[in-house]
């Protein structure tokens, strides 16, 4: 009606939250961060299914089969990174030895480097929102655009690149433990992460002439290379980019941790909610990432009379979530760079031209 629609414009959002991080805490139920034993339950389910489309495919081998089964083990592969980002954070498990080989082993399927991404994706928790210092689709100045769309603004995101290197205007690589990503008592994790995944790549190697390379592109490394990670750049973006109304980036001291974390964005994905573990529930993640997958559903719902008009509320997908195309779509074409200390995303004429050629 017109009195929300006058309150939803008067609103600022970038202005500091009326309300403490610890009253969002003391809405949340204490069951809401307990780990429960079955997390393990999740990791046999979508290992399992992983192992049975891939049986399916081989058994019926035809090419009207194969692009149903790239499209459903791609979302398997997301299903099973979210679990080892869990691992990550410590929400699996309380036992930090079964969060690091849980994880290992889950995020090597995927060719990520465990301890390096771990690392990395906690700094970015830790700065996001900040315009200097996240690690995730960090948004670049004005002076910066050209060069950024000129070699693709997706280029890191891609298979071996989004791990090799950073943010556009970041040094530094997953893999190397001496990049200023990690502290020197982070170093020998990462050499551990990175040492396991080189033997995950001689044994695909080694698959590839037993089994032959055709066979290992059609089971791995399609809906690895390519489907997967359309999954992995897609969330990612979308949980922190696209909100109708552009929400701010900040720089040094205008950035605070609850201030950062109210740039995030709910998504609802249909029915892939339930299979890729409620990742859409992002808001009260980045809160607090220490909260099992399978309580962040309450978690939201206990928060919102708190966070109120800061809280977006996602748009409903229907069982696909083809709206969320057209939200990256548009954001995609327009946000581009930002300015200022306060920040919000602007859209450069002479990109917005080219991209909508």
């Amino acid at each position: 009606n017109g009195v929300s629609d006058q309150q939803e414009e008067d609103f600022d959002s970038s202005a500091p939250p009326p309300f403490l991080l610890g009253e969002i805490r003391a809405a949340t139920p204490k069951h809401c961060w307990v780990k429960n034993p079955w997390s393990l339950s999740y990791v046999l389910r979508d290992v399992s299914v992983v192992f049975a489309l891939a049986a399916a495919a081989v058994y019926f081998d035809n090419w009207m089969v194969w692009p149903l089964y790239w499209t459903a083990e791609a979302t398997m592969f997301w299903a099973i990174f979210v679990l080892g980002h869990d691992c990550g954070h410590g929400s699996f498990s309380d036992s930090t030895v079964l969060n690091s080989i849980v994880g290992h082993i889950l995020h090597f399927s995927n060719l990520v480097p465990y301890n390096g991404w771990r690392i990395s994706h906690r700094t970015h928790h830790q700065n996001h929102g900040n315009a200097e210092k996240d690690e995730s689709w960090v948004p670049v100045r004005g002076y910066m655009i050209f060069e950024v769309f000129s070699s693709n603004y997706f280029v890191n995101y891609t298979p071996i690149t989004f791990q090799w290197y950073r943010s556009p205007g970041k040094e530094g690589s997953h893999f190397n433990p001496y990049s200023d990503l990690f502290a020197p008592n982070e170093r020998k994790a990462v050499w551990t992460s990175t040492v396991c995944w080189i033997f995950v790549v001689a044994l695909l190697v080694y698959s590839s002439f037993v089994f032959g390379p055709i066979q290992m592109i059609k089971l791995y490394a399609f809906p690895h290379l390519v489907l997967f990670i359309m999954w992995l750049d897609c969330v990612t973006y979308l949980h922190h980019h696209g909100y109708e109304k552009k929400l701010p980036w900040y720089r040094g001291k205008e950035r605070s941790y609850l201030r950062g974390w109210l740039t995030t964005i709910d998504r609802d994905y249909g029915w892939f909610n339930n299979i890729h573990h409620d990742i859409g529930t992002h808001v009260i993640h980045h809160l607090f990432p220490q909260i099992p997958h399978y309580h962040l559903v309450e978690a939201t719902m206990r928060a919102k009379p708190v966070i109120g008009k800061d809280y977006r509320e996602p748009k409903t997908s229907g069982p696909f979530p083809f709206l969320l195309f057209k939200i990256l779509a548009r954001s995609i074409g327009q946000d581009h760079y930002v300015f200022g200390d306060v920040v919000y995303y602007q859209t450069d004429p002479e990109v917005y031209k080219t991209m909508k050629k």
